[in-house]
């Protein structure tokens, strides 16, 4: 708690250096803007709200619920060309192939996770589910994301995701599979199966749980209030929770939202996604080794206006954290679940 080591990230097979002393020193570096607490609930100049004309020309239907659209610049096209041959190893190039969509959570942009209902959060799920399950029987990875709030990238703001379908699979998905096979060989367990089972027990570092998740900030955490969601049970992808999982997971997804939310009392930012067994021509493949999760990748650390840069040390030798795991558990653990816009009034 008070001297820096380096912790192993088992799911990575990295590690990452603690320095809990340093969280005491003074800030005088970049700000942030708190984000706008202003949103209109529609705005026709919004390329997401109902009846808004995107990008493309095409008009957004009166959507009273999840709507699902092709992204209007795709990362990934599913008819892009074969890329040359090479002429030297060191200039290799490979095929990428994909499909991305967009998915809007709710019709009114003035709402985010944490303010939604049980039942809206439910239909979101579903809908992730369902994604998951038509674009991957063709396609071996399907990257359900969310970047939430301006300083993550979102140029919208209005409740949505993004679904990204790549007849690949890519970097952090290739090395999730390698750590996660390796250990079920080595220890008859699925690695997070066998996490999961030993955070619920030692306590240190869970945020909320519930009869099948529970939520904590992980051993190996590198950004501030980074958490990782967990089934209790064996469960390799998203759509094969069942219909009391997915209930009890828009509970404490809303839980830990509103925690987040509440830390700073600000719409807590981050970066999310799922990550489960690979899909398309792997969904006949042994794939016991797999265990769904969530990370969250908020990158707050002492305010509304202070983040986390991954930066220097960071980019040139390895992942390095001030605040310890524990301690950000302790902090999202004791918050509220009442969210502080709801408690104003």
């Amino acid at each position: 708690a008070e001297h820096q080591h380096a912790r192993y990230n088992p799911l990575r097979d990295d590690w990452v250096l603690v320095s809990a002393h340093r969280v005491k020193r003074p800030w005088q570096g970049q700000l942030e803007k708190p984000p706008p607490e202003d949103v209109p609930r529609w705005d026709p100049n919004n390329p997401l709200c109902p009846g808004a004309t995107r990008a493309n020309g095409e008009v957004n239907p009166q959507y009273e619920g999840t709507f699902v659209f092709p992204n209007d610049f795709p990362a990934l096209q599913p008819d892009a060309p074969e890329p040359d041959d090479s002429d030297h190893p060191l200039f290799r190039a490979a095929p990428a192939r994909g499909v991305c969509k967009v998915m809007c959570f709710h019709p009114w942009s003035d709402l985010t996770l944490p303010l939604m209902s049980l039942a809206e959060i439910r239909a979101v799920i579903d809908a992730w589910a369902e994604l998951a399950t038509e674009l991957g029987a063709s396609y071996p990875w399907v990257q359900i994301f969310e970047n939430k709030g301006a300083m993550m990238g979102c140029s919208n703001p209005h409740p949505h995701c993004q679904v990204w379908a790549s007849s690949f699979l890519p970097n952090e998905a290739c090395l999730e599979d390698r750590t996660q096979h390796q250990h079920l060989s080595q220890h008859g367990m699925p690695m997070l199966l066998e996490y999961a089972e030993q955070e619920a027990r030692r306590k240190e570092r869970l945020v909320v749980e519930n009869t099948d998740w529970l939520v904590v900030v992980p051993y190996w955490a590198t950004w501030p209030y980074q958490t990782l969601l967990l089934p209790r049970r064996h469960v390799c992808r998203l759509q094969d929770l069942s219909d009391s999982e997915r209930d009890s997971l828009a509970s404490i997804m809303q839980r830990l939202l509103i925690k987040y939310d509440n830390l700073f009392e600000v719409s807590f930012p981050y970066s999310m996604g799922w990550h489960g067994a690979p899909t398309g021509r792997y969904l006949g493949e042994d794939c016991r080794h797999w265990q769904l999760h969530a990370h969250y990748y908020p990158p707050l650390l002492r305010s509304a206006t202070v983040r986390k840069f991954m930066v220097g040390y960071e980019m040139l030798a390895q992942a390095q954290r001030d605040l310890t795991p524990e301690q950000a558990a302790e902090r999202l653990r004791s918050l509220p679940e009442v969210h502080y816009k709801q408690r104003a009034k």
